[in-house]
C-alpha cells in the first residue's frame, strides 16, 4: 500500500467551504479510481491560515497513475483550486506503508 500526501493552505474564513468542495469534489473523484483504499482530510487552523492534507491510500504505485497521470509525483489541481488556495505546492510525496496497526472499531 501507498500513501499519497497533498498540503494546501486557504485563508480561515474561505476553510468551511474548501473542506465542503473537497467532500464533494475530490473526494468522489479518488474514490472513482479503481485501487484507492481510502481518503483522509486533515485540516489545520494556525491563526488566519488554514491547512488541509490530503492522505490517500492506494493499492500501488500503478494504481496512482490512473488518477495523477504518469509522472505521480506532480499534484493535481481543480479549477476550483484557483479561488481559494494560497499557493499551488508543485508536487506530492508518496510513502510505503510497512506497518500497520488499528483500534479494531
Amino acid at each position: 500500500m501507498v500513501i499519497r500526501m497533498w498540503h494546501g493552505r486557504v485563508k480561515r474564513d474561505d476553510a468551511a467551504a474548501y473542506r465542503a468542495f473537497l467532500e464533494q469534489r475530490a473526494i468522489p473523484d479518488y474514490q472513482s479510481v479503481p485501487g484507492n483504499l481510502s481518503v483522509r482530510i486533515l485540516e489545520r487552523h494556525d491563526g488566519d491560515v488554514t491547512h488541509f492534507i490530503t492522505m490517500t491510500a492506494w493499492e500501488n504505485l500503478e494504481v496512482i497513475k490512473a488518477f495523477a497521470g504518469d509522472d505521480i509525483a506532480v499534484a493535481k489541481y481543480y479549477p476550483e483550486d484557483a479561488s481559494v488556495l494560497l499557493e499551488f505546492e508543485p508536487e506530492v510525496v508518496h510513502y510505503e506503508v510497512v506497518a500497520e496497526a488499528t483500534a479494531g472499531y
